[in-house]
């Protein structure tokens, strides 16, 4: 009977050293959730706060003046337009009614 005795007691102190880990580990696994649940939401208002600048940054009047000022774009007209054709030869949009400046320079006078 004292063997049994004893080998309860081993076991109600077994059981208990494993409790009092178990919920040793529940607390820390917790405490780790706490944490990231935090990290999560700065990250989540970080990204809405990186939306906020890409929308301002995108805005069709921002692009516009960046791609004059820096790109030095300009806006299409029919008058600096050029077409590509399938053999790579070049037409433009609009054809003006002044005579066509040949390759060398201005056209040439009194001709």
């Amino acid at each position: 009977m004292a063997r049994f005795n004893l080998l309860l007691l081993i076991a109600v102190l077994a059981t208990a050293l494993l409790l009092v880990h178990t919920q040793y580990r529940s607390r820390q696994l917790f405490t780790e959730l706490e944490r990231v649940n935090a990290e999560s939401h700065r990250l989540e208002v970080e990204f809405d706060r990186l939306q906020v600048d890409k929308r301002a940054q995108a805005t069709p009047l921002r692009v516009e003046k960046l791609a004059k000022e820096q790109l030095k774009m300009a806006t299409t007209t029919p008058a600096i337009t050029l077409y590509v054709r399938q053999d790579g030869s070049v037409i433009p949009a609009v054809v003006s009614p002044v005579a066509p400046v040949p390759a060398g320079g201005a056209p040439k006078k009194g001709h």
